[in-house]
């Protein structure tokens, strides 16, 4: 049997809801079509703060028998948009009673909301009203809004921009899945992008998605946004998490949602211990630099004492050139500018992809933007070393060793590519 809605209006009002919201010894349920419906939170962490900033509140919903019921199936009940409506309001009124009761009067509370909500023909007001009249400030409020088709983006950030207006913060949920992308992120102007649990768990086994992973949050960051990561389920995800620089964490590996909220606010984890675990492993692992600059330094050096000594380029980088890991070895003048051909190990030679022949010759190149060129003119005599990227010379992924030096009386870079397998 269906809930019925007011007649007046299609938006429940809050005196409508409070008669199905009931307070017990454990904390506030409700009741919706013969089901009780509790709320379950899991926390959010800082990673920078390693403590719990916030708290997602999840509806958990149970049948007459105590049986849990699915929330897919729960969310299936309503027939028709206002009791979409209904339900939605219904879930945060629950939420903030719970959260509000807590002894916690810090931190946030993440809520989601409805499409039908966010996509509807009128603002939802009935939050405001809502959070005054609990006495639950609007600014501890985390609005997370799924990213979805709709016909009407200015009603759209028109009702994120009413939950601003509040005093709330917004969120844009699953981000890098469906309708997601960047336009919306630049038109809505977000607080905090949850990104999709897929692109972490992509990353988890695909070294280049780890790398994309990055510059996605490094866009987001650039946008004016924070970011968390969702669906961490284990410690290499986590060390994942933390590498690509994500603000926040969620997810199984820290806890599960509980509907024992008391718990769930004393709850800890020692992310001390996973920081100290990923400086360790950011040597060898994620961040292969320190390895890779005591192997080639000397071998650098070596090169640019010949080239100073008057060798011919080749003879200088046979060392270089020679190595299996190499894909070439090419000078810079202090402008950025090529100064001859690139010179390519044998190895690139044998599996170069014929696609990307237009790319191959690289004599009189302009190098200025790339950052390990004014890093080294930054640094003469220091090796550096760049995380890894695609390389525009044959679209493969390369680490970049750049070292510069005095050769007659002017600076000279050079560089070397090394295959990021």
């Amino acid at each position: 049997m269906s809930t019925s809605v007011p007649h007046t209006s299609t938006e429940p009002e809050l005196d409508f809801l409070t008669p199905m919201l009931s307070q017990q010894p454990d904390g506030w349920t409700a009741e919706f079509q013969g089901l009780t419906l509790r709320t379950a939170l899991q926390p959010i962490f800082s990673i920078s703060h390693k403590r719990i900033v916030g708290y997602e509140a999840l509806i958990r919903a149970f049948d007459t028998d105590n049986a849990s019921v699915l929330p897919l199936h729960l969310f299936q009940l309503p027939d028709n948009a206002p009791e979409n409506v209904l339900l939605d309001r219904l879930c945060r009124y629950l939420h903030i009673r719970n959260f509000a009761a807590l002894p916690d009067d810090v931190n946030w509370l993440f809520l989601n909301v409805s499409p039908q909500v966010v996509a509807g023909r009128r603002r939802d007001s009935f939050f405001g009203q809502l959070l005054s009249r609990i006495g639950f400030p609007s600014h501890r409020v985390v609005v997370e809004i799924v990213e979805q088709p709709t016909d009407d983006a200015d009603q759209l950030r028109e009702t994120v921009n009413y939950y601003k207006q509040l005093g709330c913060l917004t969120a844009i949920d699953d981000f890098g899945a469906g309708h997601s992308n960047f336009e919306r992120i630049w038109n809505l102007s977000p607080d905090i992008v949850k990104l999709d649990r897929q692109l972490l768990a992509r990353a988890t086994d695909d070294k280049r998605a780890r790398q994309i992973l990055k510059g996605i949050v490094s866009l987001l960051h650039q946008s004016g946004c924070l970011v968390l990561l969702e669906g961490v389920e284990t410690r290499s995800q986590a060390l994942i998490a933390i590498d690509a620089g994500a603000d926040f964490v969620q997810g199984f590996y820290f806890r599960r949602p509980d509907l024992e909220l008391d718990e769930v606010i004393r709850s800890a984890t020692d992310l001390d211990e996973l920081l100290t675990d990923y400086k360790r492993s950011s040597r060898n692992e994620m961040d292969p630099s320190h390895e890779l600059s005591g192997f080639f330094e000397p071998l650098f050096i070596a090169a640019a004492g010949e080239l100073q000594a008057g060798r011919t380029f080749a003879d200088a980088c046979r060392s270089l050139t020679g190595h299996h890991s190499v894909s070439r070895c090419y000078l810079i003048d202090d402008q950025g500018v090529q100064n001859e051909d690139t010179l390519r190990s044998d190895y690139l030679i044998e599996c170069f992809d014929p696609r990307f022949r237009p790319l191959e010759n690289t004599a009189n190149a302009d190098w200025f933007r790339q950052h390990y060129l004014r890093q080294a003119l930054g640094q003469p005599g220091q090796l550096q070393i760049t995380r890894p990227y695609l390389s525009v010379t044959g679209a493969y992924m390369c680490v970049t060793l750049s070292l510069a030096f005095q050769l007659g009386s002017t600076t000279t870079v050079l560089c070397c590519d090394i295959l990021a397998h």
